[in-house]
Protein backbone atom coordinates (compact mmCIF):
# COMPACT_ATOMS: atom_id res chain seq x y z
CA UNK A 1 0.00 0.00 0.00
CA UNK A 2 3.11 2.36 0.85
CA UNK A 3 4.34 1.64 -2.54
CA UNK A 4 0.85 2.42 -4.23
CA UNK A 5 0.37 5.69 -2.11
CA UNK A 6 3.62 7.04 -3.18
CA UNK A 7 3.20 6.29 -6.38
CA UNK A 8 0.02 8.16 -6.46
CA UNK A 9 1.65 11.35 -4.91
CA UNK A 10 4.37 11.28 -7.56
CA UNK A 11 1.57 10.18 -10.50
CA UNK A 12 0.04 12.41 -12.77
CA UNK A 13 -3.45 13.74 -12.06
CA UNK A 14 -4.55 11.74 -15.26
CA UNK A 15 -3.55 8.54 -13.79
CA UNK A 16 -4.45 9.05 -10.33
CA UNK A 17 -8.01 9.71 -11.82
CA UNK A 18 -7.71 6.03 -13.77
CA UNK A 19 -5.95 4.82 -10.73
CA UNK A 20 -9.34 5.67 -8.86
CA UNK A 21 -12.04 4.43 -11.00
CA UNK A 22 -10.31 1.44 -11.37
CA UNK A 23 -12.58 -0.54 -10.27
CA UNK A 24 -15.72 1.20 -11.77
CA UNK A 25 -14.03 -0.03 -14.96
CA UNK A 26 -13.74 -3.04 -14.55
CA UNK A 27 -17.60 -3.66 -12.84
CA UNK A 28 -18.70 -1.84 -16.43
CA UNK A 29 -16.60 -4.58 -18.78
CA UNK A 30 -18.65 -7.22 -20.90
CA UNK A 31 -17.89 -9.93 -22.76
CA UNK A 32 -16.84 -8.75 -26.42
CA UNK A 33 -19.22 -11.32 -29.27
CA UNK A 34 -19.29 -11.66 -32.81
CA UNK A 35 -22.00 -8.75 -34.38
CA UNK A 36 -25.33 -10.70 -35.25
CA UNK A 37 -24.27 -9.87 -38.49
CA UNK A 38 -21.05 -11.21 -38.46
CA UNK A 39 -19.65 -7.62 -39.22
CA UNK A 40 -17.63 -6.32 -35.94
CA UNK A 41 -18.24 -6.40 -32.12
CA UNK A 42 -20.86 -6.20 -29.90
CA UNK A 43 -20.76 -6.47 -25.91
CA UNK A 44 -22.88 -8.68 -24.15
CA UNK A 45 -25.22 -8.06 -22.72
CA UNK A 46 -25.42 -4.57 -23.57
CA UNK A 47 -25.66 -4.94 -26.94
CA UNK A 48 -23.51 -1.89 -27.66
CA UNK A 49 -20.77 -1.73 -30.37
CA UNK A 50 -17.21 -2.59 -29.80
CA UNK A 51 -14.02 -1.45 -31.77
CA UNK A 52 -10.86 -3.15 -31.02
CA UNK A 53 -8.10 0.21 -31.37
CA UNK A 54 -4.80 -0.50 -29.83
CA UNK A 55 -1.32 -2.03 -29.61
CA UNK A 56 0.98 -4.52 -29.51
CA UNK A 57 2.05 -4.14 -26.18
CA UNK A 58 5.31 -5.64 -24.59
CA UNK A 59 5.72 -8.25 -27.40
CA UNK A 60 9.20 -10.06 -25.97
CA UNK A 61 9.00 -9.56 -22.17
CA UNK A 62 5.12 -8.69 -21.07
CA UNK A 63 5.55 -11.35 -17.46
CA UNK A 64 9.39 -10.36 -17.08
CA UNK A 65 8.21 -6.89 -16.93
CA UNK A 66 5.55 -7.33 -14.74
CA UNK A 67 7.46 -9.38 -12.38
CA UNK A 68 9.99 -6.52 -12.19
CA UNK A 69 7.95 -3.18 -12.33
CA UNK A 70 4.56 -3.95 -11.67
CA UNK A 71 4.14 0.07 -11.27
CA UNK A 72 5.73 0.60 -14.76
CA UNK A 73 3.04 -2.16 -16.26
CA UNK A 74 0.25 0.20 -14.51
CA UNK A 75 1.52 3.49 -15.99
CA UNK A 76 1.70 2.41 -19.25
CA UNK A 77 -2.43 1.22 -19.36
CA UNK A 78 -2.90 4.41 -17.78
CA UNK A 79 -0.70 6.21 -20.57
CA UNK A 80 -2.26 3.40 -23.58
CA UNK A 81 -6.31 4.11 -21.89
CA UNK A 82 -5.46 8.22 -21.67
CA UNK A 83 -4.76 7.96 -26.00
CA UNK A 84 -8.06 6.13 -26.32
CA UNK A 85 -6.99 2.29 -26.58
CA UNK A 86 -9.27 0.14 -26.23
CA UNK A 87 -7.42 -3.18 -26.88
CA UNK A 88 -3.99 -4.24 -25.85
CA UNK A 89 -2.41 -7.45 -27.48
CA UNK A 90 0.62 -9.30 -25.39
CA UNK A 91 2.19 -11.98 -25.97
CA UNK A 92 2.88 -14.14 -22.20
CA UNK A 93 6.18 -16.17 -23.41
CA UNK A 94 5.62 -20.10 -23.10
CA UNK A 95 9.15 -20.84 -21.37
CA UNK A 96 8.22 -18.87 -18.15
CA UNK A 97 4.34 -20.55 -18.30
CA UNK A 98 5.44 -24.10 -18.95
CA UNK A 99 8.12 -25.50 -16.98
CA UNK A 100 7.67 -29.23 -18.07
CA UNK A 101 5.69 -31.36 -19.58
CA UNK A 102 2.35 -31.18 -17.96
CA UNK A 103 3.38 -28.50 -15.46
CA UNK A 104 2.68 -25.38 -14.95
CA UNK A 105 4.38 -22.34 -12.92
CA UNK A 106 2.35 -21.16 -10.10
CA UNK A 107 4.44 -17.77 -10.42
CA UNK A 108 3.80 -16.98 -13.78
CA UNK A 109 -0.21 -17.97 -13.53
CA UNK A 110 0.03 -15.58 -10.69
CA UNK A 111 1.10 -12.82 -12.61
CA UNK A 112 -1.19 -13.47 -15.54
CA UNK A 113 -3.96 -13.02 -13.35
CA UNK A 114 -2.04 -9.58 -12.11
CA UNK A 115 -2.27 -8.62 -15.70
CA UNK A 116 -5.80 -9.58 -15.77
CA UNK A 117 -6.29 -7.25 -13.17
CA UNK A 118 -4.73 -4.45 -14.01
CA UNK A 119 -6.60 -4.44 -17.53
CA UNK A 120 -9.27 -4.81 -15.89
CA UNK A 121 -8.84 -1.39 -14.06
CA UNK A 122 -7.81 0.19 -16.80
CA UNK A 123 -11.03 -0.97 -19.47
CA UNK A 124 -8.80 -2.08 -22.16
CA UNK A 125 -9.69 -5.48 -22.88
CA UNK A 126 -6.68 -7.96 -23.95
CA UNK A 127 -5.77 -9.94 -26.60
CA UNK A 128 -3.84 -12.88 -25.80
CA UNK A 129 -1.24 -14.54 -28.01
CA UNK A 130 0.24 -18.09 -27.39
CA UNK A 131 3.18 -20.44 -27.42
CA UNK A 132 5.17 -17.41 -27.91
CA UNK A 133 8.81 -18.96 -28.00
CA UNK A 134 10.41 -15.42 -29.13
CA UNK A 135 13.71 -15.11 -27.22
CA UNK A 136 16.11 -17.41 -28.56
CA UNK A 137 18.26 -17.67 -25.58
CA UNK A 138 15.37 -19.31 -23.36
CA UNK A 139 14.19 -21.50 -25.55
CA UNK A 140 12.89 -25.17 -23.87
CA UNK A 141 15.42 -27.75 -24.86
CA UNK A 142 12.96 -30.66 -23.32
CA UNK A 143 9.68 -28.82 -25.63
CA UNK A 144 11.99 -28.70 -29.20
CA UNK A 145 13.12 -32.18 -29.42
CA UNK A 146 9.27 -33.71 -28.81
CA UNK A 147 8.13 -35.02 -32.22
CA UNK A 148 5.03 -32.97 -33.51
CA UNK A 149 2.75 -35.31 -31.60
CA UNK A 150 4.14 -34.57 -28.37
CA UNK A 151 4.35 -31.13 -29.11
CA UNK A 152 1.11 -30.82 -29.61
CA UNK A 153 -0.08 -31.98 -26.24
CA UNK A 154 1.80 -29.87 -25.02
CA UNK A 155 0.84 -26.83 -26.93
CA UNK A 156 -2.66 -27.84 -25.65
CA UNK A 157 -1.31 -27.92 -22.05
CA UNK A 158 -0.23 -24.21 -22.77
CA UNK A 159 -3.83 -23.33 -23.68
CA UNK A 160 -5.84 -25.09 -21.34
CA UNK A 161 -3.98 -23.27 -18.80
CA UNK A 162 -4.72 -19.96 -20.19
CA UNK A 163 -8.16 -20.40 -20.48
CA UNK A 164 -8.40 -21.69 -17.70
CA UNK A 165 -6.69 -18.69 -15.58
CA UNK A 166 -8.67 -16.13 -17.82
CA UNK A 167 -11.94 -17.74 -18.31
CA UNK A 168 -13.87 -15.42 -15.48
CA UNK A 169 -12.12 -12.15 -16.87
CA UNK A 170 -14.10 -9.48 -18.22
CA UNK A 171 -10.84 -8.18 -19.41
CA UNK A 172 -10.17 -10.99 -22.33
CA UNK A 173 -10.93 -9.95 -25.68
CA UNK A 174 -9.53 -12.89 -27.55
CA UNK A 175 -7.05 -16.16 -27.63
CA UNK A 176 -4.80 -15.56 -30.32
CA UNK A 177 -3.89 -18.93 -30.87
CA UNK A 178 -0.27 -18.39 -32.19
CA UNK A 179 1.90 -15.65 -33.60
CA UNK A 180 1.90 -15.51 -37.96
CA UNK A 181 2.70 -19.57 -37.79
CA UNK A 182 3.68 -21.76 -41.23
CA UNK A 183 1.75 -25.24 -41.36
CA UNK A 184 5.01 -27.11 -42.23
CA UNK A 185 9.01 -27.01 -42.82
CA UNK A 186 11.33 -29.39 -43.16
CA UNK A 187 13.22 -30.87 -40.55
CA UNK A 188 16.42 -29.16 -41.14
CA UNK A 189 14.44 -26.04 -40.78
CA UNK A 190 14.05 -26.43 -37.25
CA UNK A 191 10.54 -25.06 -35.82
CA UNK A 192 11.06 -21.36 -35.38
CA UNK A 193 11.58 -18.94 -38.53
CA UNK A 194 11.33 -14.82 -38.68
CA UNK A 195 14.53 -14.17 -36.88
CA UNK A 196 15.11 -10.15 -35.93
CA UNK A 197 18.11 -10.26 -34.23
CA UNK A 198 17.79 -12.63 -31.01
CA UNK A 199 14.56 -13.24 -31.24
CA UNK A 200 12.14 -15.38 -33.71
CA UNK A 201 8.43 -14.07 -34.14
CA UNK A 202 6.89 -17.39 -36.22
CA UNK A 203 7.01 -21.22 -36.13
CA UNK A 204 5.88 -23.98 -37.90
CA UNK A 205 2.80 -26.36 -36.68
CA UNK A 206 4.59 -29.65 -38.70
CA UNK A 207 8.13 -31.10 -39.57
CA UNK A 208 6.59 -34.04 -40.60
CA UNK A 209 3.83 -33.00 -42.91
CA UNK A 210 3.46 -36.56 -44.61
CA UNK A 211 0.81 -36.73 -46.99
CA UNK A 212 -1.25 -33.97 -45.02
CA UNK A 213 -1.20 -30.19 -47.39
CA UNK A 214 -1.02 -27.31 -45.13
CA UNK A 215 -4.64 -26.93 -44.89
CA UNK A 216 -4.91 -30.37 -43.16
CA UNK A 217 -2.08 -29.42 -40.82
CA UNK A 218 -3.56 -26.17 -40.08
CA UNK A 219 -7.68 -28.03 -39.93
CA UNK A 220 -5.95 -30.47 -37.14
CA UNK A 221 -3.84 -28.19 -35.50
CA UNK A 222 -6.50 -25.69 -34.93
CA UNK A 223 -9.18 -27.85 -33.66
CA UNK A 224 -6.77 -29.07 -31.42
CA UNK A 225 -6.35 -25.87 -29.92
CA UNK A 226 -9.20 -24.85 -29.54
CA UNK A 227 -11.02 -27.81 -28.43
CA UNK A 228 -8.38 -26.97 -25.44
CA UNK A 229 -9.34 -23.42 -24.59
CA UNK A 230 -12.82 -25.02 -24.99
CA UNK A 231 -12.74 -26.97 -22.03
CA UNK A 232 -12.25 -24.56 -19.85
CA UNK A 233 -13.66 -21.47 -21.72
CA UNK A 234 -16.77 -21.36 -23.75
CA UNK A 235 -17.62 -17.48 -23.95
CA UNK A 236 -14.32 -15.71 -25.30
CA UNK A 237 -13.32 -15.60 -29.02
CA UNK A 238 -10.67 -17.12 -30.74
CA UNK A 239 -8.51 -16.45 -33.88
CA UNK A 240 -4.81 -16.50 -35.11
CA UNK A 241 -2.01 -13.78 -36.19
CA UNK A 242 -1.71 -14.14 -39.82
CA UNK A 243 1.17 -13.55 -41.98
CA UNK A 244 -0.09 -11.30 -45.49
CA UNK A 245 -0.55 -14.42 -47.52
CA UNK A 246 -4.59 -15.22 -47.28
CA UNK A 247 -4.11 -18.42 -49.36
CA UNK A 248 -2.40 -20.63 -46.67
CA UNK A 249 -4.78 -19.03 -44.01
CA UNK A 250 -7.82 -20.13 -45.16
CA UNK A 251 -8.77 -23.60 -43.67
CA UNK A 252 -7.41 -22.19 -40.24
CA UNK A 253 -10.02 -19.60 -40.55
CA UNK A 254 -13.15 -22.22 -40.85
CA UNK A 255 -12.58 -23.11 -36.58
CA UNK A 256 -11.91 -18.92 -35.77
CA UNK A 257 -14.26 -16.57 -34.80
CA UNK A 258 -12.48 -13.57 -36.26
CA UNK A 259 -9.64 -13.20 -38.91
CA UNK A 260 -6.31 -11.67 -37.79
CA UNK A 261 -4.24 -10.34 -40.67
CA UNK A 262 -0.76 -9.00 -40.61
CA UNK A 263 -0.70 -5.51 -42.63
CA UNK A 264 1.70 -2.96 -43.40
CA UNK A 265 1.29 -0.66 -46.00
CA UNK A 266 4.28 0.59 -47.95
CA UNK A 267 4.82 4.00 -49.67
CA UNK A 268 2.77 4.61 -52.83
CA UNK A 269 0.85 1.22 -52.42
CA UNK A 270 -2.06 1.91 -50.41
CA UNK A 271 -4.40 0.53 -52.40
CA UNK A 272 -2.86 -2.54 -52.98
CA UNK A 273 -2.46 -3.18 -49.25
CA UNK A 274 -6.37 -2.69 -49.40
CA UNK A 275 -6.65 -5.13 -51.93
CA UNK A 276 -4.88 -7.40 -49.98
CA UNK A 277 -6.80 -6.74 -46.81
CA UNK A 278 -10.00 -7.48 -48.57
CA UNK A 279 -8.64 -11.09 -49.46
CA UNK A 280 -8.95 -12.10 -45.57
CA UNK A 281 -12.26 -11.36 -46.07
CA UNK A 282 -14.35 -15.01 -45.50
CA UNK A 283 -17.44 -13.99 -43.71
CA UNK A 284 -16.07 -13.41 -40.23
CA UNK A 285 -14.94 -10.11 -38.69
CA UNK A 286 -11.82 -8.64 -39.34
CA UNK A 287 -9.32 -7.32 -36.77
CA UNK A 288 -5.73 -6.55 -38.29
CA UNK A 289 -3.86 -8.02 -35.85
CA UNK A 290 -0.28 -5.84 -36.39
CA UNK A 291 -0.30 -2.78 -38.69
CA UNK A 292 2.28 0.35 -38.40
CA UNK A 293 3.90 3.17 -40.73
CA UNK A 294 6.78 0.66 -40.98
CA UNK A 295 7.63 0.72 -44.43
CA UNK A 296 5.38 4.35 -45.40
CA UNK A 297 4.87 7.60 -43.63
CA UNK A 298 2.65 8.95 -41.59
CA UNK A 299 0.04 10.11 -44.46
CA UNK A 300 -0.04 6.50 -45.93
CA UNK A 301 -0.57 5.14 -43.05
CA UNK A 302 -3.68 7.46 -42.46
CA UNK A 303 -4.55 6.71 -45.71
CA UNK A 304 -4.81 3.30 -44.97
CA UNK A 305 -6.25 2.92 -41.80
CA UNK A 306 -9.01 5.48 -43.34
CA UNK A 307 -9.71 3.15 -46.41
CA UNK A 308 -9.71 -0.16 -44.34
CA UNK A 309 -12.62 0.53 -42.71
CA UNK A 310 -14.92 -0.62 -45.06
CA UNK A 311 -13.63 -4.15 -44.83
CA UNK A 312 -11.68 -4.29 -41.18
CA UNK A 313 -13.39 -4.24 -37.54
CA UNK A 314 -10.28 -3.51 -35.22
CA UNK A 315 -6.78 -2.21 -35.52
CA UNK A 316 -4.19 -2.82 -33.35
CA UNK A 317 -0.01 -0.53 -33.98
CA UNK A 318 2.62 -1.04 -31.54
CA UNK A 319 3.15 0.79 -28.20
CA UNK A 320 6.53 2.44 -27.70
CA UNK A 321 8.79 1.72 -25.14
CA UNK A 322 9.42 5.62 -24.45
CA UNK A 323 6.18 7.27 -23.32
CA UNK A 324 4.03 9.42 -25.23
CA UNK A 325 5.49 12.36 -23.06
CA UNK A 326 9.01 11.11 -23.33
CA UNK A 327 8.78 11.08 -27.11
CA UNK A 328 7.30 14.58 -27.31
CA UNK A 329 10.03 16.32 -25.23
CA UNK A 330 12.62 14.46 -27.12
CA UNK A 331 11.20 15.97 -30.04
CA UNK A 332 11.07 19.31 -28.20
CA UNK A 333 14.26 19.34 -27.51
CA UNK A 334 15.75 18.23 -30.42
CA UNK A 335 16.88 14.85 -29.75
CA UNK A 336 14.50 12.97 -31.16
CA UNK A 337 16.34 9.94 -33.23
CA UNK A 338 14.75 8.72 -36.44
CA UNK A 339 13.30 5.81 -34.77
CA UNK A 340 11.85 8.13 -31.67
CA UNK A 341 10.17 10.37 -34.94
CA UNK A 342 8.55 7.43 -36.27
CA UNK A 343 7.03 6.28 -33.17
CA UNK A 344 5.95 9.59 -32.05
CA UNK A 345 4.30 10.33 -35.19
CA UNK A 346 2.15 6.75 -34.74
CA UNK A 347 0.95 7.85 -31.19
CA UNK A 348 -0.13 11.25 -33.04
CA UNK A 349 -2.01 9.71 -35.86
CA UNK A 350 -3.57 7.19 -32.84
CA UNK A 351 -4.85 9.70 -31.17
CA UNK A 352 -5.76 11.92 -34.35
CA UNK A 353 -7.91 9.18 -35.73
CA UNK A 354 -9.03 6.76 -33.09
CA UNK A 355 -12.51 8.77 -32.75
CA UNK A 356 -13.47 8.46 -36.57
CA UNK A 357 -12.03 4.82 -36.09
CA UNK A 358 -14.06 3.98 -33.11
CA UNK A 359 -17.08 5.56 -34.10
CA UNK A 360 -17.30 6.59 -37.96
CA UNK A 361 -16.73 3.77 -39.92
CA UNK A 362 -18.88 2.80 -42.49
CA UNK A 363 -20.31 -0.71 -40.20
CA UNK A 364 -21.92 1.10 -37.24
CA UNK A 365 -25.27 1.92 -38.53
CA UNK A 366 -25.60 -1.78 -39.40
CA UNK A 367 -25.01 -2.87 -35.88
CA UNK A 368 -27.38 -2.05 -32.73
Amino acid sequence: MLRITQYLINASPLFVLLFLVGETQAANMQTVKIAPNNQGFVLSPSGDRYVPWGHNYASVDILERLSKDRVRVEREFAEMKAAGTTVARIHPEMPRIVTAPGKADPRAIKQLKELLTIAENSGIYLKITGLACYKIDNRLAWYDSMDEQERWKTQAFFWETIAETCAESPAVFAYDLVNEPAAFGKPADGWYTGRMGDVEFCQRISLAPGNRTGDDVFREWTNRMVDSIRKHDKQHLITMGMLPFPGAYKAAAEQLDFVSPHLYPKSGKVDDEIKLLRKFDWGKPVVIGETFPLKCGADDARDFLLKSREYADGWIGHWPEESPAELADLKKNGKATIQNAIWLSWIDLFREIGPQMIRETSKIETIK
